[in-house]
């Protein structure tokens, strides 16, 4: 096991240096630099101009240099504004002598950059956002793992049943509702004066600061209620799998309960394929529910990777990007790992 962790994780961290680098490949084309130039400059730039503008700030180096020194493994590009009278670099600060600035400062320092929309250091804002994401997914999961999994172990344990029709149909039905639609429908309920209900008059803007069951229940279900469809389907198939094996049918003629059939033996085995499927919610919980903290106005991760993208924030999408592809990668890992240990039949080789 120590053996196939340690490859996973040479595995995992060539991979984050292969996806970071397209993205800020993506990223660094000339038309983002030079977008980004009339934002931080004028509008009315010329091409000189801007030419200039991005020379003097190290972004018409090569990429594999630029790349270098975001990572943090080549010092930092130092060049002199003679106009100025000043030295101007990745790792110059305000106020902090030439000798005392470091010669490194990119992602393996903790640097991440600074946000040229939001104008504070990337690092603290998306902290703060992912903070506030991660406060969401947790609620999310609390909600959507026992629900999907109490759903798709009835309707697998008697397939074809009623229940298990029930059950299946209203699966479908959740998985197939987009959560624009579910959280409009939702909101037009039990938040407005339409349908005279108001259960729920509180803002998920104020769920930032302050969350309470009147402010937060929606953007909770909303999210949970998509994702739990999806789940219970793989339960059900999963557990109707099991209950048709040999053993299962060995301990029906031996007597044994339907209940300790159930919870002793098939449950386990039933719940190898879920557990894949609900590691994998978490990257989506991560990065898929924009919609929802946007159309509630919840300014998590998800808002911010919106906001970066939109205003061409290089440093800021980057370490947006830096943050998914690490959330995917352990969740991957801990889903291995995890699997192996509901399956010992499966060797690590």
């Amino acid at each position: 096991m120590g053996s196939f962790i340690l490859r996973r994780l040479g595995v995992m961290v060539l991979t984050a240096f292969c996806l970071t680098f397209i993205v800020f490949f993506m990223t660094n084309l000339f038309p983002n630099l030079e977008k980004l130039a009339k934002t931080q400059g004028n509008f009315r730039m010329s091409e000189a101009e801007v030419t200039s503008w991005l020379e003097d700030r190290g972004y018409l180096q090569p990429t594999l240099v630029k790349y270098a020194e975001w990572v943090g493994v080549k010092p930092g590009y130092l060049t002199v504004d003679a106009e100025n009278d000043r030295y101007v670099g990745r790792c110059v600060r305000p106020g902090v002598a030439l000798e005392d600035t470091p010669r490194y400062c990119g992602l393996l320092q903790g640097n991440w950059g600074f946000s040229s929309v939001f104008k504070e250091g990337v690092s603290d804002i998306v902290w703060k956002r992912l903070g506030l994401t991660g406060y969401l997914m947790f609620w999310v999961m609390l909600v959507m793992v026992p629900g999907a999994l109490i759903v798709g172990v009835l309707a697998g344990m008697r397939e074809g049943s009623r229940t298990d029709r029930t059950l299946s149909t209203f699966s479908i039905a959740s998985t197939a509702t987009p959560e624009y639609v579910s959280g409009v429908i939702f909101i037009a309920i039990f938040a407005s004066s339409a349908f005279g209900l108001k259960w729920f008059k509180g803002s998920a803007t104020k769920a930032m600061e302050e969350p309470t069951l009147e402010n937060f229940t929606l953007p909770v279900i909303t999210i949970a209620l998509y994702g739990l469809g999806y789940i219970a389907r793989m339960t059900r198939a999963s557990m109707a799998e099991v209950m048709t094996a040999q053993y299962i049918r060995t301990a029906r003629l031996k007597g044994v309960s339907f209940r300790n059939i159930v919870m002793k033996h098939a449950l386990r085995n039933a719940l190898i394929a879920p557990f894949t499927v609900i590691m994998l919610q978490i990257p989506w919980l991560l990065n898929g529910v924009v919609i929802v903290e946007t159309l509630f106005n919840y300014k998590g991760f998800g808002w911010l990777l919106v906001q970066a993208a939109g205003n061409n924030d290089i440093d800021l999408l980057l370490a947006c990007s830096v943050v998914a592809v690490v959330v995917v990668l352990v969740t991957q890992l801990i889903s291995d790992i995890g699997y192996v240990f509901l399956n010992p039949r499966i060797r690590v080789s």
